[in-house]
């Protein structure tokens, strides 16, 4: 049984908030009959930390895919910082400024740390074949500049003395902190979070909780899929919740935790 337990309106959330960095309108998405997501709009404001609730087969992680490009919409719109998203390809929208971590981490486990995260960088020009032979030393200057920005983060994220050793060794929590810094590489406006907390013991928890809030000081702006009740009291606001593909409620942590319908169609009698 999951239980909502009260909590302080985390320090991140200041009147600094201001304006939509993720806006969706009536968005849709069917499978044959199935409405997995049915008309739901919310907005997460710039410099927020959201959570994004509900129970399984919500449509939680069909409106992430949806919002990643990942799925086309069959209806509604979804914009970014002002610029529409719906529909465009993963990759167009990652260069508007979007990352995605996942549920299960998704490693390339024979490579290094660092390797792995130097995937995350965009728009290096030693990926151009052209480049190679005709700009060695713009190639040579941009690797470097994508070496430090990848160390920075993997020190960020404590994972420093693991930075050459390959990914397969690292424990689930860890991989959640490597899937951290890879997205952060490309300095993404909005951070979707696939459930953080999942599989990841208490320590290391505390440690996720705490290098998200500080890189949501520095600017970032997330929406939080999870399970774990006390990691989104203690994060999140605003929180959306799902049920049955719509949206059921949406606000502060207190006026989610005491809202009947979430009560009934989330978590019936835990709720303390």
């Amino acid at each position: 049984m999951l239980y909502f337990r009260h909590t302080r309106n985390a320090p991140h959330m200041s009147a600094r908030l201001s304006g939509s960095m993720l806006h969706i309108r009536d968005l849709a998405k069917r499978f044959g009959g199935n409405r997995a997501v049915d008309g739901v709009s919310f907005d997460v404001p710039k410099g927020a930390i959201a959570g994004l609730i509900g129970p399984n087969g919500a449509g939680k992680t069909t409106l992430f895919n949806c919002v990643a490009g990942l799925y086309r919409p069959d209806a509604g719109t979804i914009a970014l910082d002002g610029n529409r998203i719906d529909g465009k390809r993963p990759s167009l929208v990652h260069a508007a400024g979007l990352a995605r971590t996942f549920q299960i981490p998704r490693p390339f486990p024979a490579m290094s740390v660092l390797e792995n995260v130097l995937v995350g960088v965009p728009g290096q020009s030693g990926e151009r074949f052209w480049a190679n032979w005709f700009a060695p030393s713009r190639v040579a200057a941009d690797e470097a500049k994508a070496r430090e920005t990848a160390r920075s983060w993997i020190d960020f994220v404590g994972l420093g003395a693991l930075e050459n050793a390959p990914a397969r060794v690292l424990s689930g929590g860890q991989r959640k902190l490597l899937e951290l810094a890879r997205a952060m590489v490309a300095d993404p406006r909005l951070v979707l979070l696939d459930e953080p907390a999942a599989g990841v013991n208490p320590a290391l928890l505390e440690k996720i909780i705490d290098r998200i809030a500080e890189i949501n000081r520095r600017g970032t702006s997330f929406l939080i899929v999870e399970h774990n009740m006390d990691m989104v009291m203690r994060l999140c606001h605003p929180i959306a919740v799902m049920a049955q593909g719509k949206l059921i409620a949406f606000g502060d942590a207190e006026s989610v935790r005491r809202n009947p319908t979430v009560v009934e169609a989330y978590l019936g009698s835990a709720v303390a």
